[in-house]
Parts: structure tokens; C-alpha cells; sequence
């Protein structure tokens, strides 16, 4: 596969309805994985992983049952397997996120899975309780496999970036309440507690979320005419906002309040992955540098075989 084909185009104008729908499918399967597994330090028991098809919840259970879920953004279908052999499943295709909830708890509860959920989404600004939500209907199947194959070339290179810090590292994982794929390097230094502000979003979330001192990044499809990668720092050390990164094509939004590489810069590049490694490096170092961080080890890359 060819690095253009590596790093699609992505429009956000020509599937903005379709990311919008998607997304709230999301936070209904993540919700569910929520409920269905043990609250771990800044939710990330709740998050989902970009696996071979697509996003997957990884192993669950609910009462006896050990299930996961997963969207297969090759063949189009969100599949619920259970440990026993059971299965079902449900088309992506262009359906109102009322008639995929509805389908969903219904596949849930033939499999006696009735695990309950917030019935509300979470992040946005207008939140239609997901079963009266007829507004949000689109799918398009081109446009959401190439967004999976950006998933797909994202991951590789943040995965590569987390390998290099010894210190506390979360995993890199897609979390549904904003629709972006993330990873977070730790301090080790708690953090004053988050003022919160975030839309149908209580307060005590982003307060356990951001608990900690850390140097966060993450790719997210929006933001810019083809999405964004974006760095930030809590809380945010003096001077973060005007450290000169050395990356070409990144800068600081004033408005997110995060350092931004376009993702267009990005696949753009003679050589993508690269580009996107420097400017995860460049702003992991202002943050830890600004910040006087603890020392951590950075280590170069390495690829062990046994």
C-alpha cells in the first residue's frame, strides 16, 4: 500500500453528517462498555481500540456473559460476539441513530445482555436523547472506510511514540465522548482539579480524567478542513502556548487551547509518518520541559525479536 493510500484524503465537509452519525453510535457502544466493565483510572476502562476492521470494545461482561462489539469499517457491520459462540449483528448503513440504538439493545437483549445505559450523549452541545434522535442518519461507507485507514496509520505512529516513555503511559485508545483517537504521557505529579465546562458533561468526569499532571495527544477529525492532530499540556505550563516546536506547519490554537498540525499537512508530507512522530516528540519536550518534569526515560526505539 502506497503512502498516499496510507494517509487519505478526508474532507470533513464531504462526510460531516456521516462522522456526526458515527460518532453517536459510538458513545451508544461505548456506554455500554462503560457499564459492562470495572472503572479504571480516567476512564479508560470506557474507551475503544482501532483493531484489524475497525473499533473494537475489546472483552466485556455483563452478569455471566463475556461479550465484546465491534465496527467492521471493511465489510460495514457492528458485530457482538459472545465467549459461547453466540453472535449478532447490525448493519452500518444509513439509519437514524434512533432506528440503530433501537436494532442494537435489541441484538443486546436477544443475547440476554441488558446492560443499561445513559439514555443522553455526552461532549455536544446539543444532546438528542439517542432514542428520539431521527436527525442524525447518514453513512457513507467510502468515507468512513478511508477514515479507518487514517485510524489505522495514526495508531501506528502513536503507539511507536507511547513504546518510548518509560513512565506512566495510557494505552493508545479512541475515546467516544469527543471522537478522537489519544495517548497521554504522565508526570507523575497530580494536577489541580479540572474546572470542568464541558457540554452534558458533568464536572466530577473531566475532574477524574484530569487528576494527574500529563502531556496529551491525539488525532481528532475535525477542527480543520481535513481534521487535526492536536497536542496540549495539564495544566498548562508558562509559555507552552508560544514554544517554538520546529514542526513545520503546526501552531497554537488559541481556541482549543492545543497545539495543531493539520492533517492534510500531514499526509501531504514526503513523509507522513515522520512528521506526525516530530510533532508528538516536539510537544511531549515543551510540556516536560516548561513544566520541569521529573525526569523520565526517553528511550530510542527498539524492536525486539525472540
Amino acid at each position: 500500500m502506497t503512502q498516499a493510500n496510507n494517509w487519505p484524503a478526508l474532507v470533513v465537509a464531504e462526510w460531516q453528517d456521516t462522522r456526526d452519525t458515527l460518532h453517536l453510535w459510538t458513545q451508544i457502544v461505548g456506554k455500554v462498555k462503560l457499564a459492562a466493565t470495572p472503572t479504571v483510572n480516567h476512564w479508560w476502562n470506557s474507551v475503544l481500540y482501532t483493531d484489524a476492521r475497525g473499533l473494537s470494545t475489546g472483552l466485556m461482561s455483563w452478569n455471566d456473559t463475556a461479550f465484546d462489539v465491534s465496527f467492521d469499517f471493511v465489510e460495514h457491520v457492528l458485530r457482538i460476539r459472545v465467549t459461547d459462540g453466540r453472535s449478532q449483528s447490525v448493519a452500518l448503513e444509513p439509519r437514524s441513530v434512533a432506528d440503530f440504538h433501537a436494532e442494537f439493545r435489541g441484538r443486546l437483549d436477544d443475547l440476554g445482555i441488558d446492560v443499561p445505559i445513559s439514555p443522553t450523549p455526552v461532549e455536544l452541545q446539543h444532546a438528542i436523547p439517542f432514542a428520539e434522535d431521527t436527525v442524525h442518519a447518514s453513512y457513507d461507507a467510502v468515507a468512513v472506510t478511508d477514515f479507518f485507514t487514517s485510524l489505522v496509520s495514526a495508531d501506528r505512529v502513536m503507539n511507536a511514540y507511547r513504546a518510548d516513555f518509560t513512565g506512566k503511559s495510557s494505552p493508545v485508545h479512541f475515546f467516544w465522548g469527543a471522537f478522537d483517537l489519544a495517548v497521554t504521557r504522565f508526570s507523575g505529579r497530580a494536577a489541580p482539579p479540572h474546572p470542568g465546562g464541558v457540554p452534558n458533561c458533568p464536572d466530577w468526569v473531566m475532574t477524574e480524567a484530569y487528576n494527574a499532571e500529563v502531556s496529551s495527544a491525539g488525532y481528532w477529525p475535525g477542527g480543520a478542513e481535513e481534521g487535526v492532530f492536536y497536542a496540549y499540556a495539564y495544566p498548562q505550563p508558562e509559555g507552552y502556548d508560544t514554544a517554538d516546536l520546529g514542526v513545520d506547519g503546526a501552531h497554537f490554537d488559541t481556541a482549543l487551547g492545543e497545539f495543531v498540525l493539520p492533517y492534510r499537512t500531514v499526509r501531504t508530507a514526503e513523509e507522513p509518518a515522520a512528521l506526525l512522530r516530530s510533532f508528538l516528540d516536539a510537544t511531549a519536550a515543551a510540556a516536560a520541559e516548561l513544566a520541569a518534569w521529573p525526569a523520565q526515560a526517553v528511550r530510542p526505539p527498539t524492536q525486539w525479536s525472540y
